[in-house]
């Protein structure tokens, strides 16, 4: 892993700031030019409890979180005590002086250097003064926070982030300073729900419908806060049953369509799932995974779902699933998604989870210009009379008009059908018109990405991820070739279809094949097995909530050793 990176972890009750200080010197630190992975832990409760904000960041890329901590900003006095285990041998503790902490700690006098509606920014000021950051930088940025609060505010807080920096400026310490990073290369600081909109809107998305459930929920208010601008209708729904079909009932009208939900929410979805393959009706869910059955840990994260998610709905038609892997990827993804589901009139998934949804990562601008335009809503194709909505085709793609837009009448309906759309108990007419469905499937499983492979070729040891995970196994599998192993990774990001051809000589030319999946039963594994006959017998796996770091992945090898 990299020797230059530092680990901050701000710890303290929710109310207490814990986010906006975390925010604050993330986009700092990207702004000075360093890589940034941002972890949130957060408890079921709008006040109290204990949280945390983990910046991990250097000059370098960083791909995942690290447990050791360099730096711990102490916001309650319970912090310490809960996280003081964790600290790196060099690692140094700062906190408030009204704490009262018992010794081991670097004191901070906040009240002398600000009144209390700043000692945030009093805050960012003393850590940029340690870290060595620059205080222009940390200037211009309390100054685009604060711009629309008028003058005095961003003079209160001005003379706040001063106080902080002469405070700390030339303090010595035992921690070590984050070394210049090379360059300030214009980037962006996102988290995967932030990147998941992006993505979807340069696609051309029109409606999004939603039911508040932890983590999708900022996707809903992402698209809220530009929906004017965009064109965009953002609804909110009664309960999940409701926002599936009106995103149905718009995709139907031609708006491109996507809903958000995780899986308590989407259990309620299933049977709309199932209406869109019957009536081949585009349409991208959003599934942020978190842990189960029923409300399970409400805040915490995991990879539960997949084999939820490929099952869900009842009968058989065909179905793509994403699962981003870094923040980046959530951008490209989502756009893919709303492509495929309109081209092939048929259900796509985006499996993130908490972690994912949550985690800032710097990123370089999307580069749009190069984006191809997908071309929703253009003019109607021509089409043979009469006009048969379900047409059976050579390649299951059925020619789609919208409704109101052309003199032709267009039928749809949840019971089997004949191909103008009218509903048929004819068997034979039955037969054909799931073998036209299905067709589509091939379709999109010759559109199938193929898994990324990094490392060296033939390893003794192979760790194989699918979302989230990607940058802990990244990072595992270089601290293994630093050791003298041969290592490598195999990550999906895409996790159906499933082509074998793609990947299986790679499963089969390993030494060791190990799974890395954030979820008890190893359900990725399961379906590769399934897929390719492949049994991978060696596994990693987290299910307490917490996401899956290269340490933990590291001592779980161990342990199998």
């Amino acid at each position: 892993m990299d020797g230059e990176a530092l680990n901050i972890v701000l710890g303290g009750e929710a109310g207490q700031g814990l986010v906006t200080l975390g925010e604050l010197l993330a986009k700092t630190l990207v702004r000075s030019g360093y890589s940034i992975n941002v972890t949130q832990d957060y408890q079921n409760r709008v006040r109290g409890g204990h949280n945390t904000f983990r910046i991990r960041t250097s000059p370098d890329p960083v791909l995942a979180p690290q447990e050791p901590i360099d730096l711990l900003v102490a916001l309650s006095a319970q912090t310490p005590d809960l996280l003081g285990k964790d600290m790196s041998s060099q690692g140094l503790i700062l906190a408030d002086r009204a704490l009262q902490l018992q010794g081991g700690s670097l004191e901070v006098p906040y009240s002398e250097l600000a009144d209390s509606r700043y000692v945030n920014v009093a805050a960012l000021g003393v850590l940029g003064g340690l870290l060595g950051l620059d205080h222009h930088v940390a200037l211009q940025l309390v100054h685009d926070n604060f711009s629309r609060m008028g003058a005095e505010v961003i003079e209160k807080n001005r003379q706040a982030l001063d106080a902080g920096f002469a405070w700390s400026r030339g303090r010595q310490t035992a921690l070590r300073r984050l070394p210049p990073a090379a360059d300030r290369l214009r980037r962006l600081m996102l988290n995967g729900n932030e990147a998941l909109v992006l993505g979807a809107l340069s696609a051309g998305l029109r409606f999004y419908s939603f039911y508040p459930m932890t983590p999708s929920t900022p996707i809903a208010l992402h698209l809220a806060a530009c929906a004017e601008k965009m064109g965009l209708v953002v609804e909110q729904g009664e309960d999940e049953i409701a926002v599936i079909n009106m995103a149905l009932g718009a995709s139907f009208a031609g708006a491109p369509a996507m809903v958000g939900t995780s899986g308590g929410g989407f259990a309620l979805m299933v049977e709309s799932v199932s209406l869109a393959g019957m009536t081949e009706t585009p349409i991208v869910i959003v599934v942020g995974q978190r842990p189960g059955p029923a409300t399970g840990l409400p805040t915490r994260t995991e990879q539960g779902d997949l084999e939820f998610v490929l099952h869900s709905g009842h009968g058989e038609f065909p179905r793509a699933i994403f699962a981003p892997g870094d923040v980046e990827q959530c951008f490209h993804l989502a756009r893919r998604a709303l492509e495929l589901a309109e081209q092939y009139q048929t259900p796509v998934f985006v499996l993130t989870d908490l972690y994912l949804a949550d985690c800032y990562q710097a990123v370089p601008p999307f580069a749009l210009e190069s984006l191809a335009q997908c071309g929703f809503g253009a003019a109607q194709p021509p089409v043979s009379t009469p006009y048969r909505r379900y047409a059976i085709t050579e390649d299951g793609i059925s020619p789609r008009l919208l409704p109101g837009m052309s003199e032709h009448l267009v039928v749809a309906d949840s019971d089997e059908h004949d191909e103008a759309g009218h509903l048929t108990e004819d068997l034979s007419i039955r037969a054909r018109m799931v073998e036209k469905r299905l067709r589509k499937g091939q379709g999109l499983a010759r559109q199938t990405m193929p898994p990324e492979y990094c490392g060296d070729d033939r390893p003794e040891l192979l760790l194989v991820s699918w979302g989230s995970t990607r940058g802990s196994a990244l990072e595992a599998a270089a601290t293994l070739r630093a050791q003298g192993v041969k290592a490598a990774t195999l990550h999906f990001a895409q996790v159906w279809p499933l082509v074998p051809e793609q990947f299986a000589a790679r499963l089969e030319n390993a030494g060791q094949v190990v799974s890395v999946e954030g979820n008890a039963c190893g359900q990725f594994a399961r379906l590769l097995r399934r897929e390719t006959g492949l049994h991978i017998r060696r596994h990693v796996h987290r299910y307490d909530g917490l996401p899956i770091t290269p340490e933990f992945i590291l001592r779980e090898l161990g342990t199998q050793l």
